[in-house]
């Protein structure tokens, strides 16, 4: 199952997106919480982690290669992994079916990364860690589709949005309407909870990570219609 192509560019623009973790899934019951939510999703996100780059050790090729057998919503790889695996890695999920396929800025073979994506056809994105600044995504973005800013450290479940997160999703807005040529959609994950998403909406996010804030909502489609219902400044 794929989604159609030029998906990216289908995505609607005059809402905020809903992007679901599967970090937050039931993995004992993955195709049926997968089912369960597929109708409110706009993609599924899917944290790649070796244990080296992010603390944590976070899905693999296999398990990704499940998730496409049962949905056709594009799913959008994150990879955080360390420079001398990372074709490797995009080879394999690639391989197992990924749409979309971000790395971060920290790597030092980014360039190579992406180009690479970008050979098998991939859409590509690229990923800020707190620490590096938003400049340091320019040099980007005339080749990605997606532009992720991380609102908490790296690999960390559960902890608060940062203080920075909602200057950085501005500077990175207007880094991205000063680039003409193609759309870039402008991402936050990590710390999206009720109280800060809102906040986020406004600053310039277009799609949000949803983790528990979507697998554990007692209405997901309240909760949905909430999230699409949020505005941005002008």
């Amino acid at each position: 199952m794929k989604p159609a192509s030029g998906w990216l560019e289908a995505l609607p623009a005059d809402r905020l997106l809903a992007e679901f973790s599967l970090w937050s899934a039931d993995l004992g019951r993955l195709a049926d919480d997968i089912a369960r939510v597929e109708p409110h999703v706009d993609m599924f996100h899917i944290d790649v982690a070796d244990g080296h780059f992010s603390p944590a050790l976070l899905y693999f090729p296999d398990l990704t290669a499940v998730v496409r057998k049962v949905t056709a919503k594009p799913l959008h790889v994150h990879l955080m992994t360390m420079d001398d695996i990372l074709i490797d890695q995009i080879d394999q999920f690639a391989e197992a079916g990924a749409d979309l396929i971000s790395i971060h800025a920290e790597n030092a073979n980014a360039d190579v990364a992406l180009a690479h994506i970008a050979k098998l056809g991939l859409a590509s994105g690229v990923v800020l860690q707190l620490h590096t600044p938003v400049a340091a995504a320019e040099r980007f973005l005339d080749r990605i589709g997606i532009l992720t800013l991380l609102g908490t450290l790296i690999g960390i479940k559960g902890v608060g949005l940062d203080d920075s997160a909602l200057d950085r999703l501005r500077e990175a807005r207007k880094l991205i309407a000063a680039k003409a040529g193609h759309r870039i959609i402008l991402a936050s994950d990590g710390g999206n909870r009720e109280h800060t998403v809102p906040n986020l909406r406004l600053a310039g996010a277009e799609t949000i990570v949803m983790g528990s804030l979507a697998f554990g909502a007692p209405d997901l489609a309240t909760r949905i219609d909430w999230v699409h219902g949020l505005t941005r400044e002008d």
